[in-house]
Protein backbone atom coordinates (compact mmCIF):
# COMPACT_ATOMS: atom_id res chain seq x y z
CA UNK A 1 0.00 0.00 0.00
CA UNK A 2 1.43 3.25 -1.14
CA UNK A 3 2.18 6.03 1.33
CA UNK A 4 -0.18 8.74 1.77
CA UNK A 5 1.18 12.25 1.33
CA UNK A 6 -1.89 14.33 2.13
CA UNK A 7 -1.22 15.62 5.87
CA UNK A 8 -4.40 17.75 6.29
CA UNK A 9 -6.83 16.47 8.49
CA UNK A 10 -10.02 15.45 7.28
CA UNK A 11 -13.18 15.07 9.41
CA UNK A 12 -16.22 13.05 9.75
CA UNK A 13 -18.99 11.80 11.65
CA UNK A 14 -20.72 8.42 11.91
CA UNK A 15 -23.54 7.56 10.16
CA UNK A 16 -24.55 4.08 10.87
CA UNK A 17 -22.92 0.78 12.21
CA UNK A 18 -23.30 -2.72 11.54
CA UNK A 19 -21.87 -6.27 12.54
CA UNK A 20 -21.46 -8.06 9.69
CA UNK A 21 -19.71 -10.85 10.81
CA UNK A 22 -18.48 -12.13 14.24
CA UNK A 23 -15.29 -10.54 13.76
CA UNK A 24 -15.92 -7.79 11.17
CA UNK A 25 -17.79 -4.63 11.79
CA UNK A 26 -18.72 -2.02 9.50
CA UNK A 27 -18.69 1.77 10.16
CA UNK A 28 -20.36 4.38 7.53
CA UNK A 29 -18.93 7.56 7.80
CA UNK A 30 -20.44 10.73 6.44
CA UNK A 31 -20.90 14.57 6.60
CA UNK A 32 -19.84 17.62 4.57
CA UNK A 33 -16.21 16.86 5.55
CA UNK A 34 -16.27 14.87 3.13
CA UNK A 35 -16.66 17.12 0.29
CA UNK A 36 -13.64 16.73 -2.24
CA UNK A 37 -12.73 13.56 -0.44
CA UNK A 38 -11.25 11.58 -4.30
CA UNK A 39 -11.39 7.72 -4.34
CA UNK A 40 -12.51 5.76 -7.03
CA UNK A 41 -8.86 5.30 -9.20
CA UNK A 42 -7.62 2.14 -6.99
CA UNK A 43 -9.47 -0.41 -5.14
CA UNK A 44 -7.18 -0.47 -2.66
CA UNK A 45 -7.54 3.15 -1.28
CA UNK A 46 -7.34 3.56 2.33
CA UNK A 47 -7.38 6.17 4.71
CA UNK A 48 -5.29 6.84 7.64
CA UNK A 49 -7.85 7.49 11.07
CA UNK A 50 -6.31 9.12 13.51
CA UNK A 51 -7.46 8.72 17.43
CA UNK A 52 -6.01 11.17 20.38
CA UNK A 53 -4.77 9.21 23.17
CA UNK A 54 -6.93 9.12 26.05
CA UNK A 55 -7.95 11.83 27.92
CA UNK A 56 -6.07 14.23 25.54
CA UNK A 57 -8.06 16.68 23.63
CA UNK A 58 -6.40 18.83 20.90
CA UNK A 59 -7.83 22.47 19.41
CA UNK A 60 -10.18 22.36 16.75
CA UNK A 61 -10.02 22.38 13.84
CA UNK A 62 -7.17 19.64 14.31
CA UNK A 63 -3.61 20.25 12.71
CA UNK A 64 -1.10 17.48 12.69
CA UNK A 65 1.82 19.97 12.49
CA UNK A 66 0.55 22.11 15.49
CA UNK A 67 0.04 18.93 17.44
CA UNK A 68 3.51 17.93 17.18
CA UNK A 69 4.65 20.93 17.47
CA UNK A 70 3.14 21.80 21.36
CA UNK A 71 2.44 18.24 22.63
CA UNK A 72 4.80 15.78 23.51
CA UNK A 73 4.84 12.68 21.34
CA UNK A 74 3.55 10.12 23.28
CA UNK A 75 0.35 12.28 23.36
CA UNK A 76 0.30 12.66 19.73
CA UNK A 77 -2.46 10.79 17.76
CA UNK A 78 -1.96 7.09 16.63
CA UNK A 79 -2.89 5.89 13.40
CA UNK A 80 -4.47 3.34 12.00
CA UNK A 81 -4.53 2.72 7.84
CA UNK A 82 -7.83 1.15 6.89
CA UNK A 83 -8.96 -0.17 3.59
CA UNK A 84 -11.53 1.99 1.78
CA UNK A 85 -14.76 -0.37 1.69
CA UNK A 86 -17.09 1.16 -0.67
CA UNK A 87 -17.24 5.84 -1.62
CA UNK A 88 -20.47 6.99 -2.37
CA UNK A 89 -19.56 9.96 -3.79
CA UNK A 90 -23.42 11.32 -4.18
CA UNK A 91 -24.27 10.59 -0.73
CA UNK A 92 -21.09 11.60 1.06
CA UNK A 93 -21.22 8.28 2.18
CA UNK A 94 -17.53 6.44 3.30
CA UNK A 95 -17.76 2.58 4.24
CA UNK A 96 -14.56 1.00 6.17
CA UNK A 97 -15.25 -2.41 7.47
CA UNK A 98 -13.07 -3.33 10.79
CA UNK A 99 -11.52 -6.51 11.69
CA UNK A 100 -12.42 -7.15 15.86
CA UNK A 101 -11.02 -9.61 17.91
CA UNK A 102 -12.90 -8.46 20.90
CA UNK A 103 -10.87 -5.69 23.29
CA UNK A 104 -7.80 -6.85 21.46
CA UNK A 105 -5.93 -3.41 19.34
CA UNK A 106 -7.02 0.08 18.92
CA UNK A 107 -9.68 0.59 15.78
CA UNK A 108 -11.39 -2.72 16.42
CA UNK A 109 -12.96 -2.19 19.62
CA UNK A 110 -13.66 1.36 18.81
CA UNK A 111 -15.90 0.08 15.79
CA UNK A 112 -17.40 -2.56 17.95
CA UNK A 113 -18.43 0.28 20.33
CA UNK A 114 -18.71 4.00 18.59
CA UNK A 115 -22.33 5.75 17.80
CA UNK A 116 -23.13 7.41 15.32
CA UNK A 117 -23.04 11.27 15.27
CA UNK A 118 -19.23 10.73 16.60
CA UNK A 119 -16.57 12.76 14.60
CA UNK A 120 -14.05 10.73 13.17
CA UNK A 121 -10.49 12.18 11.61
CA UNK A 122 -8.48 10.99 8.82
CA UNK A 123 -5.84 11.16 6.38
CA UNK A 124 -5.71 10.72 2.72
CA UNK A 125 -7.36 8.47 0.76
CA UNK A 126 -3.78 6.66 -0.66
CA UNK A 127 -3.71 3.71 -3.02
CA UNK A 128 -1.67 2.39 -5.41
CA UNK A 129 -3.67 -1.00 -6.85
CA UNK A 130 -6.46 -1.45 -9.50
CA UNK A 131 -7.40 -4.59 -11.46
CA UNK A 132 -5.09 -4.31 -15.09
CA UNK A 133 -7.97 -5.42 -17.31
CA UNK A 134 -5.37 -6.29 -20.42
CA UNK A 135 -4.21 -9.29 -17.33
CA UNK A 136 -4.74 -12.54 -18.54
CA UNK A 137 -5.71 -13.63 -15.06
CA UNK A 138 -5.96 -12.20 -11.55
CA UNK A 139 -4.72 -13.62 -8.05
CA UNK A 140 -6.11 -12.18 -5.12
CA UNK A 141 -4.91 -13.68 -1.75
CA UNK A 142 -5.19 -12.20 2.16
CA UNK A 143 -6.25 -12.65 5.36
CA UNK A 144 -9.39 -10.81 6.88
CA UNK A 145 -7.50 -7.80 7.14
CA UNK A 146 -6.62 -7.81 3.25
CA UNK A 147 -10.96 -8.78 2.27
CA UNK A 148 -12.02 -5.09 2.41
CA UNK A 149 -9.41 -4.75 -0.32
CA UNK A 150 -9.93 -8.16 -2.37
CA UNK A 151 -14.03 -7.39 -2.17
CA UNK A 152 -13.49 -4.10 -3.74
CA UNK A 153 -11.32 -5.27 -5.86
CA UNK A 154 -13.49 -8.20 -6.84
CA UNK A 155 -16.60 -5.90 -7.38
CA UNK A 156 -14.04 -3.76 -9.76
CA UNK A 157 -13.18 -6.36 -12.03
CA UNK A 158 -13.31 -6.09 -15.66
CA UNK A 159 -16.14 -7.90 -17.54
CA UNK A 160 -14.39 -11.84 -18.65
CA UNK A 161 -11.99 -11.11 -16.13
CA UNK A 162 -10.17 -14.72 -14.94
CA UNK A 163 -9.92 -14.26 -11.10
CA UNK A 164 -8.98 -16.88 -8.59
CA UNK A 165 -9.12 -14.95 -5.12
CA UNK A 166 -8.45 -16.75 -1.74
CA UNK A 167 -9.39 -15.19 1.91
CA UNK A 168 -8.04 -16.83 4.78
CA UNK A 169 -10.66 -16.59 7.73
CA UNK A 170 -11.18 -18.41 11.21
CA UNK A 171 -13.91 -20.22 10.47
CA UNK A 172 -17.48 -20.57 7.79
CA UNK A 173 -19.45 -17.50 9.71
CA UNK A 174 -16.33 -15.30 9.14
CA UNK A 175 -17.30 -15.62 5.32
CA UNK A 176 -19.40 -12.85 3.48
CA UNK A 177 -21.16 -12.24 0.26
CA UNK A 178 -18.89 -10.77 -2.57
CA UNK A 179 -18.18 -11.78 -6.18
CA UNK A 180 -17.01 -10.23 -9.55
CA UNK A 181 -19.74 -8.58 -11.97
CA UNK A 182 -19.48 -12.26 -13.53
CA UNK A 183 -20.20 -14.19 -10.66
CA UNK A 184 -16.74 -15.44 -9.54
CA UNK A 185 -16.58 -16.15 -5.76
CA UNK A 186 -13.83 -16.69 -3.55
CA UNK A 187 -12.38 -19.85 -2.36
CA UNK A 188 -12.94 -19.25 1.55
CA UNK A 189 -9.81 -20.68 3.69
CA UNK A 190 -10.35 -21.32 6.59
CA UNK A 191 -8.05 -21.49 9.45
CA UNK A 192 -9.42 -23.25 12.05
CA UNK A 193 -6.33 -23.84 14.63
CA UNK A 194 -3.67 -23.90 12.14
CA UNK A 195 -1.26 -20.84 12.10
CA UNK A 196 -2.19 -17.37 10.29
CA UNK A 197 -1.74 -18.05 6.70
CA UNK A 198 -0.75 -21.51 6.52
CA UNK A 199 -3.53 -22.66 5.14
CA UNK A 200 -3.73 -19.98 2.85
CA UNK A 201 -0.08 -20.63 1.45
CA UNK A 202 -0.87 -23.94 0.81
CA UNK A 203 -4.44 -22.84 -1.28
CA UNK A 204 -1.79 -20.44 -3.24
CA UNK A 205 0.96 -22.87 -4.22
CA UNK A 206 -1.35 -25.47 -5.31
CA UNK A 207 -2.88 -23.76 -7.51
CA UNK A 208 -2.50 -24.62 -11.41
CA UNK A 209 -1.65 -21.25 -13.24
CA UNK A 210 -3.97 -20.56 -15.88
CA UNK A 211 -0.53 -19.09 -17.79
CA UNK A 212 2.37 -16.64 -16.59
CA UNK A 213 0.84 -13.28 -17.37
CA UNK A 214 -0.48 -12.66 -13.97
CA UNK A 215 -1.56 -9.60 -11.88
CA UNK A 216 -1.21 -10.57 -8.14
CA UNK A 217 -2.70 -9.03 -5.03
CA UNK A 218 -1.50 -10.34 -2.00
CA UNK A 219 -1.66 -8.68 1.92
CA UNK A 220 -2.07 -9.77 5.23
CA UNK A 221 0.11 -10.77 7.90
CA UNK A 222 3.93 -10.53 7.04
CA UNK A 223 4.98 -13.94 7.85
CA UNK A 224 2.67 -15.59 5.17
CA UNK A 225 3.29 -13.07 2.90
CA UNK A 226 6.82 -13.07 2.83
CA UNK A 227 6.41 -16.88 1.88
CA UNK A 228 4.03 -15.93 -0.77
CA UNK A 229 6.09 -13.36 -1.87
CA UNK A 230 9.09 -15.93 -2.50
CA UNK A 231 7.07 -18.05 -4.00
CA UNK A 232 5.50 -15.34 -6.54
CA UNK A 233 9.12 -13.71 -7.74
CA UNK A 234 11.57 -16.63 -7.51
CA UNK A 235 8.99 -19.78 -7.73
CA UNK A 236 7.24 -18.41 -10.69
CA UNK A 237 8.93 -15.85 -11.67
CA UNK A 238 6.34 -12.93 -11.66
CA UNK A 239 7.58 -9.35 -12.33
CA UNK A 240 7.87 -7.18 -9.57
CA UNK A 241 5.50 -4.88 -11.93
CA UNK A 242 2.41 -7.21 -11.66
CA UNK A 243 2.64 -7.33 -7.93
CA UNK A 244 1.10 -5.78 -4.96
CA UNK A 245 2.16 -7.03 -1.98
CA UNK A 246 3.10 -5.92 1.27
CA UNK A 247 2.52 -7.13 4.88
CA UNK A 248 -0.81 -4.91 6.61
CA UNK A 249 0.40 -6.55 10.24
CA UNK A 250 2.71 -8.84 11.89
CA UNK A 251 2.65 -11.37 14.47
CA UNK A 252 4.10 -10.27 17.41
CA UNK A 253 4.42 -6.29 16.73
CA UNK A 254 2.28 -3.67 17.78
CA UNK A 255 0.75 -1.64 14.76
CA UNK A 256 3.41 1.16 15.77
CA UNK A 257 6.22 -1.00 16.30
CA UNK A 258 5.55 -2.66 12.81
CA UNK A 259 5.12 0.96 11.45
CA UNK A 260 8.35 1.55 12.55
CA UNK A 261 10.28 -1.38 11.23
CA UNK A 262 8.03 -2.29 8.05
CA UNK A 263 10.01 -0.10 5.37
CA UNK A 264 13.42 -1.60 6.51
CA UNK A 265 12.17 -5.43 6.92
CA UNK A 266 9.79 -5.60 3.18
CA UNK A 267 13.80 -3.57 1.66
CA UNK A 268 15.41 -6.92 3.40
CA UNK A 269 13.04 -9.16 2.05
CA UNK A 270 13.43 -7.63 -0.86
CA UNK A 271 16.64 -8.14 -1.23
CA UNK A 272 16.80 -11.74 -0.09
CA UNK A 273 14.84 -12.76 -2.97
CA UNK A 274 16.18 -10.91 -5.79
CA UNK A 275 19.59 -12.32 -4.89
Amino acid sequence: MAEGRARTVGTAVVVRTERLTPHMVRVVLGGDGLRGFAAGEFTDHYVKLLFAPEGVSYPEPWDLEQIRTHFPRAQWPRQRAYTVRLWDRAHLELTIDFVVHGDEGLAGPWAARVRPGEPVRFLGPGGAYAPDPEAGWHLLAGDESALPAIAATMEAMPPGAEVFAFVEVDGPDDEQKIATPDGITPVWVHRGARPVGEALVDAVTSLDFPSPDVQAFVHGEAGFVKQLRHYLRVERRVPRERLSISGYWRLGETDEGWRAIKRDWNAQVEAEQEA
